[in-house]
């Protein structure tokens, strides 16, 4: 049996994603030794924490064919596979970065780090937008990878700022 995900698993994921996201984000804001860095920092958390909340919205949204699950599953191992998945990313894309986190790294290696992890989430979400049949919500999925290349684009400009 083939692997299938509806459109609110995917936000479920992407949910967690953004959490997980913002939470690097604010123990690097922890760790900064000057006011620019830290205010930096913290807008990027406040991003993630918009796209969270975008997330939940659309997901407020979705209709019962796209909430409904796309497989039996009577042991709830849809939702723990998702978790997993979500966890594994860390923060868009990489493991655990928040515990690697020294305070030593420069705003543009932290930016740097960033843009690559929200490019690894959207070609991630592409992939995932591939196991979402349309009748479950796959226009959905697109719209969330829509919030990911918005992400991208203000971190190219920050980058951009810094040079």
């Amino acid at each position: 049996m083939g692997i299938t995900f509806n459109a609110n698993e995917i936000f479920e994921m992407a949910e967690e994603i953004e959490r997980n996201g913002a939470r690097f984000y604010r123990q690097a804001a922890t760790n900064a030794t000057d006011k620019e860095t830290k205010r930096m920092l913290l807008d990027m958390a406040g991003m993630e924490d918009g796209h969270l909340k975008t997330f939940e919205e659309m997901r407020k949204q979705l209709s019962g064919q796209e909430k409904g699950w796309t497989v039996f599953d009577p042991d709830n191992q849809s939702a723990l596979y998702l978790q997993a998945m979500a966890d594994a990313r860390g923060y868009e894309g990489k493991t655990t970065p928040t515990k690697e986190l020294t305070g030593k790294e420069t705003p543009k290696e932290i930016l740097e780090t960033a843009l690559n992890s929200e490019n690894e989430s959207v070609v991630f979400y592409l992939s995932l937008k591939e196991l979402v049949p349309v009748k479950a919500g796959r226009d959905k999925v697109e719209a969330i990878i829509m919030e990911e290349l918005s992400h991208i684009t203000t971190l190219v400009k920050q980058l951009r700022a810094l040079k």
